[in-house]
């Protein structure tokens, strides 16, 4: 039974909007540059993008997959 209350993040359809536009031009100059994001950081981009992670969480979150040495 839910209790009514709504936790999901909320952002603007222009928010969102935003997002997917930094998100595809970042996946764009990967590619560019001949790689290709895994699953794990794509789904990194798809929480970032629905508003579940802020910019400063997706960065730190997608550092942590590739850098080991990377600390908050």
């Amino acid at each position: 039974m839910s209790d009514g209350l709504d936790t999901s993040p909320q952002i603007s359809a222009e928010e969102r909007a935003k997002r997917q536009r930094a998100v595809d031009f970042a996946r764009g100059s990967v590619r560019f540059e001949g790689f290709i994001l895994g699953p794990e950081v794509e789904e990194l981009n798809r929480r970032f993008i629905e508003g579940e992670l802020t910019s400063d969480e997706h960065v730190a979150e997608t550092r942590r997959l590739y850098d080991p040495t990377f600390r908050d």
